[in-house]
């Protein structure tokens, strides 16, 4: 997705900024130029950053999965104002956010059936990693801690025998003095 914008870059060699193609390091650029802006395309609702929200709510991932795919017809007597649409999983059950998706909404290159639920699934799992990208690395990290652990733990425990073996083993005797004769 990011290749698809064009970034500023540089310096060059003789020092002037240019425009590159996106990598995939690179953040998506603000769909608004301000503030003001995003309030006016939101029903005046400043847009969150989604790329913490499942780090931001209770339930995480659980819980973005919830609201996209939970949207449904308000139950009788619930009134929703206009604009707003019902989700019971919206605190306060009435939410700005139309729903966005629906089955067959794309298409999956290896067959897999584009559901909502396949859809919100997919979502979510990116979501979880734009909040902690660095998660597998922190993860790879702890286990090689571990293992490093471990082999110095049963080294340890191997010197302290060998070492102490000795000492354990020998037969310590008091012999006290014998009186001597005169």
């Amino acid at each position: 997705m990011a290749e698809e914008f064009e970034y500023t870059d540089g310096p060059n060699d003789v020092g002037d900024m240019f425009q590159r193609p996106g990598k995939p390091s690179d953040y998506m650029p603000q769909p608004y130029a301000n503030e003001e802006q995003a309030r006016a395309g939101n029903l005046g609702a400043y847009p969150p950053d989604l790329s913490l929200m499942i780090k931001a709510r209770h339930g995480g991932a659980d819980y973005v999965f919830s609201l996209l795919t939970g949207y449904q017809d308000p139950p009788a007597g619930v009134e929703i104002r206009e604009g707003l649409n019902f989700n019971p999983y919206f605190p306060g059950g009435a939410i700005g956010m139309a729903r966005v998706l629906y089955d067959g909404l794309v298409e999956y290159e290896d067959g897999t059936p584009a559901t909502t639920s396949q859809m919100a699934k997919d979502v979510t799992i990116f979501l979880s990693w734009a909040a902690e990208p660095e998660m597998d690395e922190r993860k790879k990290m702890g286990m090689k801690a571990l293992t490093l652990l471990g082999i110095l733990t049963g080294l340890s425990i191997y010197l302290k025998r060998h070492k102490w073996a000795g000492l354990k083993t020998r037969k310590i005797l008091y012999n006290p003095p014998t009186p001597k004769k005169h």
